[in-house]
């Protein structure tokens, strides 16, 4: 039997995944997006953007980051 306190954490983490992804910048929420759920690889997603390959790798980073400090900060609330 499923446990329904679990499965609401599931779908609460869920949401607010998806709130934090939605409040970062333009760019770095397409980055995250192409990368994650269109499973576009740096080089690819840096051809859609005209940036370089790094530029790509260093704004998933930033938008990871900042993803990570959100949900640390929601988590320890």
């Amino acid at each position: 039997i499923e446990n329904p306190f679990a499965s609401l954490k599931v779908l609460g983490t869920k949401h607010i995944i998806a709130d934090t992804i939605g409040a970062l910048p333009e760019k770095e929420r397409l980055v995250i997006s192409l990368y994650y759920y269109e499973d576009l690889n740096m080089k690819e997603i840096g051809n859609i953007l005209g940036i370089t390959e790094s530029r790509v790798c260093q704004i998933h980073t930033k938008a990871v980051l900042r993803l990570r400090s959100k949900l640390k900060a929601t988590v320890n609330s």
